[in-house]
């Protein structure tokens, strides 16, 4: 019995921005975020509204792509897209909660653009205050190439944060975890101590601080 040719992975297209283009919008934005799982640094949300007349090619979910070639990308992207980028910090992380901080990053971004009055939203849930119409796509930035495209911006921004927040505070590895709870990560938090951009609201960083309250109290 012969192999059966692996069939080649979909990637994105630009048909849901067709879809709200054709029911009345007349600015599509794709909106994503970036940073919701490491123990340090701020959530990152990108809203790019793309030129269909000039959408570069090999766009795709930031997660299958090379840091080079995203970086390659995001530079292409704001060169002939309009690109809005946005932050909700750790203090605001701490106080919200992931979820509202990251929506909250996504309020940014979308009213950073100069025009804008649809948004296709990665995930399952349209922020709350959001002042475009939405709509929600989940794993949209493999399907949706603006959202893809906002996928790519929000990582790269978010990751060049983290490399010059490494700077300032030597021996956690963020230039090459980019805050994540890597092994390297936890022992310096442990060694260390927390930094002011540590989120203590997540279990690990607060575990380690309550032991080392608990050692000196």
């Amino acid at each position: 019995m012969g192999l059966v040719p692996a069939m080649p992975a979909e990637l994105p297209d630009f048909s849901e921005e067709q879809a709200a283009l054709g029911r009345g919008a007349l600015w599509v934005a794709g909106v994503d975020e970036a940073g919701r799982g490491p123990l340090a640094g701020p959530v990152t949300a990108a809203a790019v509204r793309l030129d269909p007349r000039c959408i570069p090619e090999g766009l795709n979910d930031s997660k299958k792509l090379s840091a080079t070639r995203r970086s390659q990308l995001a530079a292409e992207l704001r060169a002939c897209a309009v690109v809005s980028v946005a932050h909700a910090s750790v203090a605001e992380i701490d106080a919200l909660n992931i979820l509202r901080a990251a929506h909250l990053a996504m309020r940014r971004a979308v009213a950073g653009l100069a025009r804008a009055d649809y948004a296709l939203i990665d995930g399952n849930m349209v922020p709350d205050g959001l002042r475009v119409q939405a709509r929600c796509i989940v794993g949209g930035d493999a399907r949706c190439l603006s959202i893809a495209a906002a996928s790519i911006v929000a990582k790269t921004c978010r990751d060049d944060v983290m490399v010059g927040l490494a700077q300032q505070h030597p021996g956690y590895g963020w230039e090459t975890n980019v805050g994540y709870g890597t092994r390297a990560h936890l022992e310096a938090l442990r060694h260390l101590g927390a930094t002011p951009h540590h989120r203590r609201s997540f279990r690990p960083v607060h575990n380690i601080l309550y032991q080392e309250k608990s050692v000196s109290s």
